[in-house]
């Protein structure tokens, strides 16, 4: 039986080495249209490689998939983060989990990931093959023939690797063979806030934060960000996943509301405040900050506010209280345009799940056509989730079943 894998990313070469696995006297090609591989695992995480999450429960950890979360949820049960840890642990790979759940290798080295893939394809003998563009896929009678730079070959099995595409475009030809394809839209993306006097603050985070879409229920809480170009940070990663579409068809203009305090209701910040007040009273308001926020943060805070900072709490007034209170949990700015975060390009959209099998992965237009990763419509939220569908999906197309 002759494979071939279109694509030398993550999925790509989990599912090559599934594919020797399950298949040992298969004759496994990997086909990477470029001379390099696994280029995202390599940037991933600053250079580290968020491999996966320290999430156990498939049910729990298909939901952070804004697209697949069913089609997950089935898949996971073939390969879970357990299995992921186990098969990098059993190869001499070792992961720590951080305070916030993101798995890395102990080595903080995203090469240590990168050997660790190769070393196995190679060893196995997968056929790595650099430079190598597939044009064209033609089903035939049995099989496929595969157009490759000027000539073609004559494969058994293929499956389709290669990642999100940013364009519909870049998707047509598997459109060709009788796929259905959401359109794509960028996943996982920053806001910016042009000349915002926020910025000022670049650099600036807090641990706990909500942003809410003004006029749509879009909303996460995490840490927030500021940067140079606007907001970042894990809560504004979220509401772009999860709002990729809705906020593509607003062009990426739209007013978002900061809530400083986690989505602390506004009553209850005011009795936190007032309850305080005998204690901190004479004090300067710039000087006692009741919540633990970034002092560079809470004088903005105050100057936005108009309150007067040099003033003493107990003489804040009831107007300035009002207006610093709606500040801290209903805090709104304009979004006009985005920023994709770091190197880490992900899109929502791809192949519809509607024509693949979640069980083996196979294409339901095309017999013996399978599909892993991101070419399929699955995008996951930072933390290593987009990582852990492509060792799900790699594993499981590999079986070739």
């Amino acid at each position: 039986m002759k494979v071939a894998i279109i694509g030398g990313g993550a999925a790509g070469f989990f599912t090559a080495i599934s594919a020797k696995a399950h298949h040992p006297e298969a004759d496994v090609h990997l086909l990477e249209r470029s001379n390099k591989l696994l280029a995202k695992v390599k940037v991933s995480g600053g250079g580290r490689c968020n491999v996966t999450h320290n999430q156990l429960n498939n049910r729990l950890l298909s939901q952070y998939y804004p697209r697949g979360e069913k089609f997950l949820r089935i898949a996971f049960e073939q390969f879970s983060v357990s299995d992921t840890v186990q098969w990098f642990e059993s190869r001499g790979v070792q992961l720590k989990t951080e305070a916030d759940n993101r798995m890395f290798p102990v080595t903080n080295d995203s090469q240590t990931i990168i050997d660790s893939l190769t070393s196995e394809a190679r060893g196995q003998g997968t056929r790595v093959r650099l430079q190598t563009p597939v044009s064209t896929i033609y089903r035939k009678s049995e099989g496929f023939s595969l157009s490759i730079g000027a000539g073609s070959e004559h494969f058994d099995k293929v499956i389709i690797a290669t990642g999100g595409s940013p364009k519909r475009e870049g998707l047509q030809w598997l459109a060709e063979l009788g796929h259905e394809i959401v359109d794509p839209v960028p996943s996982l993306f920053t806001f910016n806030m042009p000349k915002n006097p926020i910025t000022h603050l670049m650099g600036v985070s807090v641990p706990n934060a909500q942003i809410r879409i003004v006029g749509s229920k879009l909303s996460a809480t995490g840490p927030l960000l500021i940067t140079h170009w606007g907001i970042s940070g894990p809560a504004v990663l979220k509401t772009s996943a999860y709002g990729a579409r809705e906020l593509a068809q607003l062009n990426y203009n739209f007013k978002c509301a900061i809530n400083w305090l986690g989505g602390t209701k506004e009553h209850l910040v005011r009795s936190e405040i007032e309850e305080l007040l005998p204690d901190i009273g004479k004090r300067k308001i710039t000087n006692r900050n009741p919540f633990e926020l970034p002092s560079r943060l809470w004088d903005y805070f105050l100057n936005r506010a108009e309150v007067d900072s040099e003033k003493p709490w107990n003489e804040i007034g009831k107007k300035s209280l009002n207006k610093l209170i709606n500040t801290l949990v209903n805090d709104e700015y304009e979004v006009k345009g985005k920023t994709t975060f770091k190197e880490e390009f992900v899109t929502a959209g791809g192949v519809s799940l509607d024509d693949i099998d979640p069980e083996t992965m196979q294409s339901k237009v095309v017999p013996g056509l399978y599909f892993a990763g991101e070419v399929m419509d699955i995008d996951g939220v930072t933390g290593g989730f987009n990582f852990q569908a492509a060792w799900t999906t790699g594993f499981i197309a590999g079986k070739l079943t």
